[in-house]
């Protein structure tokens, strides 16, 4: 179904009204990415709206730096229904989207959730409808350095696929708006198999990054012991998506790890909400795989004894 607009004729952007709620690193980044391009953006801010409300958002990235104004609101009330929007909140969050949702919903609103690990359309298609629910992996080195400062370090593409169907003609439509807004989007066939090849990344590197007691992707890499436990990790990653019926590219392993020697020494979004003393996504992003594979009879020994070492550190 393609996206309608309640006031299209006043909105000239293809994606309508789109509305951002989870404003941190990648909620800011896209986000910002579209209001740069003339799309009709509304940032649900907290902490950052008078800073956010006075001055924009500042983006620096090797695309070009940019300094946006952009439309900041205080609750989702004062947003109103939305055509787009954009989930990039914290997965242990999750439970406040059940109030934060409802005023942005009309009748053909969908849900893009730019979210870590695995069970959030599953989350939104049980709570609001799985017609409006679509999922994007996010593959990219950003960081939120001050309220309104967006650092974008390296690469940027999104992943993106329908809740448990075939691309939509409204799939193909909002691929193609990111893409007209310096955004490279893909679109996937299957959203659950390019579920299963981010966590490839993010169980080991997110992971060993807190367990190892804050390591840099960089730091990881270096230590001989630190990378062959990365591959190992991977690769039973890939073994147990294969049993689940999910192909993964081949040479998937050194295309991961050639790449994340690119990003220097970059930190993973979970070793910083360790640092910071956030809640980090340990059930969404080690222990839901393992619960998955269970189902289907498999077990994830390596991931298993990763998730107790991080839920032992966390606790």
């Amino acid at each position: 179904m393609p996206l309608k607009s309640v006031s299209s004729v006043d909105i000239p952007s293809e994606l309508g009204r789109v509305a951002i709620i989870g404003a941190g690193a990648v909620g800011c980044y896209y986000g910002g990415r579209l209001a740069q391009h003339g799309h009709d953006v509304h940032f649900l801010m907290r902490s950052d709206y008078e800073v956010v409300s006075e001055k924009g958002l500042h983006i620096t990235s090797p695309l070009g730096d940019v300094q946006l104004p952009v439309k900041a609101h205080q609750t989702t009330t004062d947003i109103g229904p939305c055509d787009l929007v954009i989930i990039a909140m914290k997965v242990t969050s999750n439970a406040a989207l059940l109030d934060l949702l409802p005023p942005l919903l009309h009748a053909n609103t969908a849900l893009l959730t730019l979210q870590n690990g695995l069970g959030n359309e599953e989350f939104l298609a049980e709570h609001f409808g799985g017609e409006r629910v679509l999922g994007g992996l996010c593959f990219v080195c950003i960081n939120r350095t001050a309220p309104g400062e967006i650092n974008h370090i390296a690469q940027g593409r999104i992943n993106l696929g329908e809740h448990t169907r075939a691309p939509l003609p409204r799939t193909r439509q909002i691929a193609a708006e990111f893409q007209r807004s310096q955004i490279d989007c893909q679109v996937m066939e299957s959203l659950a198999a390019a579920r299963w090849q981010k966590l490839v990344w993010n169980i080991p590197f997110n992971g060993l990054s807190i367990a190892a007691g804050g390591m840099d992707t960089e730091a990881i890499l270096a230590n001989p012991a630190q990378e062959t436990r990365v591959r190992e990790l991977m690769a039973e990653i890939i073994q147990t998506a294969a049993s689940l019926g999910h192909t993964l590219p081949e040479n998937l392993i050194e295309t991961m790890v050639k790449n994340t020697r690119t990003m220097a020494a970059y930190k993973p979004s979970s070793l910083i909400d360790y640092l910071e003393g956030r809640e980090v996504e340990l059930e969404a992003i080690w222990g839901q795989p393992i619960r998955q594979a269970a189902v289907a009879g498999l077990s994830m020994p390596l991931v298993q004894a990763l998730h107790d070492e991080l839920k032992a550190r966390l606790s």
